[in-house]
């Protein structure tokens, strides 16, 4: 045999493992295009106790409670910066995101409307339990709460609740923080009240957001040390007529229900702008 003829034929073994190898090396390039293709354009879906990883508010907006955006104007939450053991949590009729620092909620949504309020005669659990999503280092116990001389009082109330689902979800402690009895059930109330009313006389969706506002000598109750609100506020948003308030209360046995405070006033106090569109304060 020739040397040109050996050449030949040790081109013509190798050749089909060179195509083989070519293959698999494409197969491999292109599911990996595909991965970096599913990676680039899937979006996060923030399931129910899962962790809030973005690094700066706006990645914040688009990625936290993608499992229930019903609860936000425009399907956007609030620009809330991102901290350490924050969780967002979806039920039936609200969303809260939570503080494992605090073991209370930073905010808690909901979206009223006529036919959700005239729905909202379900009868009160008064069931409250810790939440098994929120890891036992990162919550509030019932035991917390006795002999605290506190209240739990509901961010997003009961008396709002439209199905028995979303009643005995409302009495998860995610959605407590201490309050001072006479105005969980005074003051605090009466603003609870009012809002429903209003939303059973509004033309469409009305946005509520709700959450304590801690000041530096909050206190603490219980062993697991959950931290107990100067001041609440209950934001109402209208998106149909564009307008927003809301109420500013302090945690206190005195406080009256008095008039709201502006959209903007609300944003400068917490240093937190709630709603993806400036609202009318009129």
């Amino acid at each position: 045999m020739t040397r040109t003829t050996s050449r030949k034929l040790t081109r013509a073994k190798t050749f089909p493992v060179l195509v083989r190898r070519m293959g698999l090396a494409l197969v491999a390039a292109v599911v990996v295009g595909l991965q970096a293709t599913s990676c680039s354009f899937q979006p996060f879906t923030a399931s129910p106790g899962s962790p809030t990883l973005p690094a700066g508010p706006q990645a914040q907006q688009e990625t936290r409670f993608k499992a229930c955006p019903q609860f936000f104007a425009q399907g956007i939450a609030p620009a809330v910066p991102a901290a350490p053991k924050q969780r967002d949590l979806c039920y039936e009729a609200f969303a809260i995101l939570h503080s494992g620092e605090t073991r209370t909620p930073v905010f808690v949504a909901q979206r009223l409307n006529r036919q959700s309020i005239l729905d909202a005669d379900e009868k009160r659990t008064d069931r409250f339990f810790a939440d098994a999503r929120l890891p036992t280092a990162e919550r509030a116990e019932l035991a917390d709460y006795k002999g605290s001389n506190y209240t739990k009082g509901h961010m997003a109330p009961a008396g709002d609740m439209p199905t028995p689902a979303a009643m005995a979800q409302s009495f998860s402690l995610a959605n407590m923080v201490p309050q001072v009895g006479k105005h969980n059930s005074g003051a605090w109330a009466k603003i609870e009240k009012d809002t429903r009313l209003y939303a059973l006389r509004a033309k469409g969706d009305v946005f509520v957001i709700t959450g304590p506002v801690f000041g530096a000598s909050s206190g603490t109750i219980g062993a697991n040390h959950v931290r107990v609100p100067s001041h609440l506020f209950k934001l109402v948003y209208d998106a149909q007529t564009g307008r927003a308030w809301a109420h500013w209360q302090a945690n206190a046995d005195s406080t009256k229900a008095g008039p709201p405070i502006s959209y903007r006033e609300l944003a400068q106090r917490t240093g937190v702008e709630y709603l993806p569109v400036m609202p009318r304060d009129d």
